[in-house]
């Protein structure tokens, strides 16, 4: 399938591993000019130079979404490098969870900080330029939990579930702007964040993700790939009528809609 993102400027946060490694690649392979944040600068780098060897145009910043001045230099060098936004992709964030009453307002704060007001930053400052030129695509990555939370499971389902109405009144407000705004709800999928802690515990991989596989209807975890295509999709000129919609990818996971 043609999904008509040749030349098309695609940016995307929290890039240097997992879902967003995979994002930019597979933005980069159906033609689209990537332009890639991430708080390290080195694995970024290594992204970048990965869509490069196979022919890929990339641009990488290393910025901290969290910080409004690190997103305005970041969304201010992708105008100067490439003169215009098409796609965003809000992914930038970590899994924060714990018992309710042991949780500070420092950890609320960041979370928050990162994950809600890290899209809202971007946001704020693409929009005016898909304005200009006619349309845009924004799809922010939540989670399935943003639905159906479970206990223990904050700051993240609260701030998640901030993204999904982040999402819907976005796609309402910019709809006549032709800029269509979406969410992929991720359930367990493969993230560097996993496989640290699967290094600092000195677990086995295959253990650690058979153990997660084992609440999942597919009886399997999610691969990063998997996210991409569908987000490929929703970037693409295929979803041309589709906004203000959420998509549960988690293996069937989830008992909500």
């Amino acid at each position: 399938m043609e999904l008509g993102l040749k030349d098309k400027v695609a940016v995307v946060t929290g890039a240097s591993e997992g879902i967003g490694r995979a994002t930019a690649i597979r933005l980069a392979l159906e033609g689209a000019k990537v332009a890639i944040c991430a708080r390290r600068s080195e694995p970024l780098e290594k992204v970048a130079n990965e869509i490069r060897s196979q022919g890929g145009e990339a641009f990488a910043h290393a910025a901290d979404v969290s910080k409004v001045a690190d997103v305005e230099r970041f969304i201010n060098a992708v105008i100067a490098q490439f003169g215009r936004i098409d796609i965003l992709i809000n992914n930038a964030g970590t899994s924060s969870r714990g018992n309710f009453l042991e949780l500070e307002d420092a950890t609320w704060e960041a979370d928050l900080d990162l994950k809600l007001f890290g899209a809202i930053r971007c946001t704020r400052l693409a929009v005016p330029y898909m304005k200009k030129q006619g349309g845009g695509r924004i799809i922010n990555i939540t989670t399935s939990g943003a639905k159906q939370p479970s206990a223990e499971s904050m700051p993240t389902t609260v701030s998640r579930a901030a993204g999904l109405a982040l999402t819907k009144a976005l796609s309402k407000e910019y709809a006549a702007d032709n800029i269509l705004v979406n969410t992929v709800c991720i359930g367990k999928i493969k993230s560097g964040q996993h496989e640290r802690n699967i290094a600092r515990q000195k677990l086995e991989p295959d253990d650690h993700y058979g153990k997660l596989a084992k609440e999942i209807p597919m009886k399997r975890v999610g691969e990063p790939s998997e996210v991409a295509n569908v987000i490929a999709f929703l970037a693409s000129e295929s979803a041309s009528y589709v906004t203000g919609s959420s998509i549960n990818l988690d293996g069937g996971m989830s008992g909500v809609l």
